[in-house]
């Protein structure tokens, strides 16, 4: 992954090189797992704003035993300055396929070009239109998630705060997968991790300089999620990597949301580096946190339930 993944904020400092550099480096994405029906489309974005591309992944129609499906709104990670609906389709339909869901995977605005909290913006605007489309969509009014990765699942976050402060719409639970939880973070994890396992601290900081423009708050809860006050959110599942930068901000999160009250559960993997759910089947622990995911989305559907254990190998 280091090898195609550009050197950004050490010899690569333009995003639009990075881009240039990460679209050539990558392979051709693989259109596996199949799934019932994918489809390309434009929904309204934020006033004034674009409108955003978003891709919706369904399930086949045996896997909806005739009943409701849940809709999870996804947020792709990169920093949010890398990543696209290409990048992360087939995480998008691994978790359609893991949790019979509809996966409705959003291009939200980049940084530079597009700084701090306006995709943020964008991500509460797509989950807005999910609630206004669920019957065309999932069906289950009761059963709207969010969920993204990294930069994706800050996003995810913020979103639930955005909800809690607006007024809905009502999200059935947060799906939170190794996610930036306080770009200030002065952790552990940070200073062991910072180099060797793929996400640096070089490229965190040049990520940070890119989202947020000069004189930005950074305390501000909709970048710091981990500075808000957490109660009254939806239920969490929080995936963490042992290996990675952001393990411990990640697992704050979730001891913060339980200390407020809220449901949480955790699939932390010790041995795992940040952006290991994307290896997918190549690693054990990737397929094992996918699953995890899956039963927990299922779970939220008024005629689906959660089977095994929550997470994955704590350590």
């Amino acid at each position: 992954m280091a090898a195609v993944f550009p050197d950004v904020g050490v010899s690569v400092h333009d995003a639009a090189e990075a881009r240039r550099i990460f679209a050539l480096s990558m392979p051709e994405p693989p259109r596996e797992p199949p799934v019932g029906e994918v489809s390309d489309r434009l929904i309204r974005g934020p006033e004034g704003a674009p409108e955003l591309p978003v891709r919706i992944y369904r399930p086949y129609e045996e896997e909806l035993a005739g009943g409701a499906a849940p809709t999870v709104v996804f947020f792709h990670g990169g920093g949010w300055v890398l990543g696209s609906l290409e990048t992360h389709d087939a995480t998008a339909r691994a978790m359609c396929r893991a949790s019979g869901a509809v996966v409705v995977s959003v291009d939200y605005r980049l940084a530079p070009e597009t700084r701090f909290p306006e995709p943020a913006e964008d991500a509460y605007a797509a989950v807005r239109w999910a609630a206004e489309n669920i019957a065309e969509l999932g069906g289950d009014p009761e059963a709207l998630l969010v969920a993204g990765d990294s930069a994706g699942g800050n996003l995810a976050a913020v979103c639930t705060l955005m909800v809690r402060e607006r007024g809905g719409p009502r999200i059935a639970h947060q799906l939170l997968i190794y996610p930036s939880t306080d770009p200030l973070a002065e952790t552990e994890s940070r200073r062991l991790n910072a180099e060797g396992y793929f996400l640096t601290e070089a490229a965190m900081n040049w990520f940070g300089a890119q989202y947020f423009a000069p004189g930005s708050d950074l305390t501000h809860h909709y970048a710091a999620p981990l500075r808000a006050d957490l109660s009254g959110l939806p239920p969490a599942h929080v995936v963490t990597a042992g290996c990675d930068p952001l393990c411990d901000e990640g697992r704050a999160y979730a001891a913060k949301l339980r200390d407020a009250g809220v449901p949480v559960s955790e699939a932390h993997f010790p041995g795992m580096f940040h952006g290991f759910l994307a290896v997918g089947d190549l690693l054990p622990d990737s397929s094992e946190a996918m699953a995890g995911l899956g039963k927990v989305i299922a779970s939220t559907a008024s005629d689906r339930k959660i089977h095994g254990e929550d997470g994955g190998p704590e350590g």
